[in-house]
Order: C-alpha cells, then sequence, then structure tokens
C-alpha cells in the first residue's frame, strides 16, 4: 500500500509539474529553470507581431494619403479645375475673346523677351511699395491713437467711417490736378487706399485688449505711457498685422486703377492699352502676373510675421 501511495503522490506531482499548478499532495510544482525562461523571451522576441508596423502595402497607402492630402491643401484640385474650365471655355469661345493657356504662356514670352513685363513689374512694385509702406507710417499711429484716447476718437473716428467708403478710385481726378500726371499722384492713391483698413484693424485690436491686463499693469505701479506701449500695443500687433495684410492688397487693387488711366508704364497701363492693339493674351499675362505678384508678397508677408512677431501671437 505504501509503496502505490507513494507512486501515485509522484504521478500527481509531475502533472502538476507540467502544467505550471501546484502539487495536489501539497507540494509546490517546481519553478522553471532561467534556462528555461531565456528560451521563452527568446521565442517570444522571434515571434511575428500580429499588430506590428504596417505592411508595405499599408505604407504605400498611407504616403497616398499624405500626398493626396498635401495637393488639396495646396489647392491643386481647384487650379486644376480652372484649368481645364479655361481650355474648354478657350474652345467654345475662340482665341480672339479668350485666349487658351498655352496662347497666354505665349504671349508671356513674348512680352518678356521684349523686356516689357519685367519693366512694367519693377515700375508697379515700386509705386506698391512707396503707397504702402507710407499708408503704414501714417495708419499705425493714427489707429493707436484713436483706439486708445476717447477724445482723439471723439474727433478723428467719424472722419474716417466717412471716407473709408469713397474708394480710391473715386479720387483719381482729384490726385491728378493736385499733384499733376506724374509719380505722385499714383502714390497718393496707392497711400489713401492703405490707410483706411490698416487704420481700422489697428483700432479695433487696441479696444480689444483684455481690460484685466491694463488694470493689473497700472495696480503694479506702471504709468498709462509705460502700460500703453508694454501691454496695449503688443496685444493689438495680431490685428495690426492683418490690417497691414489688407492695407498690402489696397494697395494693389490701387495701382491698377491709377495705372489703367493715368501712366505710361506698369501692370495696368498694360493691361489697358492691349485692347487697343487686341492682345488679349497680353491682358491675362497682366491679370495672373498682378495675382502672383500679391500671392507671392502675401506669403512673404505672413512668413516675416510669424518669424518676428510669434511672440506678440501673430501666427
Amino acid at each position: 500500500m505504501s509503496s502505490d501511495a507513494t507512486d501515485a503522490a509522484q504521478a500527481a506531482r509531475a502533472r502538476a509539474a507540467t502544467s505550471g499548478g501546484t502539487s495536489p499532495v501539497g507540494g509546490e510544482a517546481p519553478r522553471p529553470r532561467e534556462g528555461d525562461r531565456g528560451r521563452k523571451r527568446a521565442e517570444g522576441a522571434a515571434a511575428p507581431r500580429r499588430h506590428g508596423a504596417p505592411s508595405g502595402r499599408g505604407r504605400g497607402m498611407g504616403g497616398a494619403r499624405r500626398v493626396a492630402g498635401a495637393l488639396l491643401g495646396a489647392g491643386a484640385l481647384a487650379w486644376a479645375a480652372l484649368l481645364v474650365a479655361w481650355v474648354l471655355g478657350a474652345r467654345a469661345m475662340g482665341p480672339d475673346f479668350l485666349p487658351s493657356p498655352l496662347a497666354t504662356v505665349q504671349g508671356a514670352a513674348d512680352l518678356i523677351e521684349r523686356g516689357t513685363l519685367q519693366e512694367d513689374v519693377a515700375v508697379s512694385l515700386v509705386r506698391v511699395l512707396k503707397g504702402w509702406l507710407g499708408g503704414l507710417v501714417v495708419a499705425i499711429p493714427l489707429g493707436l491713437a484713436i483706439g486708445n484716447f476717447r477724445g482723439v476718437a471723439t474727433v478723428l473716428e467719424p472722419l474716417i467711417n466717412f471716407f473709408r467708403f469713397v474708394p480710391a478710385i473715386g479720387f483719381l481726378t482729384l490726385f491728378l490736378l493736385w499733384f499733376g500726371v506724374g509719380e505722385q499722384s499714383k502714390v497718393a492713391l496707392i497711400f489713401y487706399a492703405t490707410i483706411f483698413p490698416v487704420t481700422i484693424n489697428t483700432i479695433a485690436g487696441v479696444r480689444q485688449v483684455d481690460p484685466a491686463l491694463v488694470e493689473a499693469s497700472q495696480t503694479l505701479g506702471a504709468s498709462r505711457a509705460r502700460t500703453f506701449f508694454t501691454v496695449v500695443v503688443p496685444a493689438a500687433v495680431p490685428n495690426m498685422f492683418t490690417g497691414v495684410r489688407l492695407g498690402l492688397s489696397g494697395a494693389i487693387t490701387a495701382i491698377v486703377a491709377a495705372e489703367m488711366l493715368a501712366a505710361s508704364s506698369g501692370l495696368g497701363y498694360l493691361i489697358y492699352t492691349s485692347r487697343l492693339y487686341y492682345h488679349i493674351d497680353w491682358i491675362f499675362v497682366g491679370i495672373f502676373t498682378l495675382g502672383v505678384i500679391g500671392f507671392l508678397a502675401d506669403r512673404l508677408l505672413q512668413w516675416a510675421g510669424r518669424r518676428l512677431l510669434l511672440r506678440f501671437g501673430v501666427k
């Protein structure tokens, strides 16, 4: 009997050891050796994971999605649709009314070969920069003063709100009489077109400053002038920057109008006089050149704002 009991106990221990549990007889199952543990870890590391890195097909699909997203973000789909509509319209209407994209490119090459396009672009850019920068020099301090000082706002804000609804082209005849047909009349027109969007946005930026910030600064002992320059002006920078961008758009619009009616050079002059020679392709070249100049100038301005004014909240 004792030998049978001993054999049964040994068999039970063997079964417990193979199953990883404890022995029903009362002893613990033998622990796995370090060598066994190492082999199991190696096997687990070598075994392929079901939810690991994506397959080559998955990576390819992800790359295609990223490329498609980048193209859509850049407006490639809209540009492609515009190009298709342009080609179809040119075929339907004929080159005398709507030149094809190829004809427009050939017209641009012709103007570049003549040197006309480069000269007109340079002349227009100089005029825009003069009037735009002059408008910024006047409009930003004016907006800060109107937004911060109630007395100044009472006197000047009604005038700003009146004249900002009068388009710049409405003053073209007067500016020609006052400043002549030279560069001064065109720069003055651009100056006028720039000053209002910059002033209005600067006023809005000053008035949107959190009053708690102003009160906290004055509570800490800062003077009114110090509070204005260290709290109010930095908080208004994002709105001022928006006004600067809008002023640039107004400046480009104004220079086209001025050059169409009172100039002998520039992109506006190119667009206006091309009709006399029935060069519709040249008209399209001037239009697209203006768009490219405005687009690149705005992107450059945004890049400079993010680099130089990021700490003021410009994004």
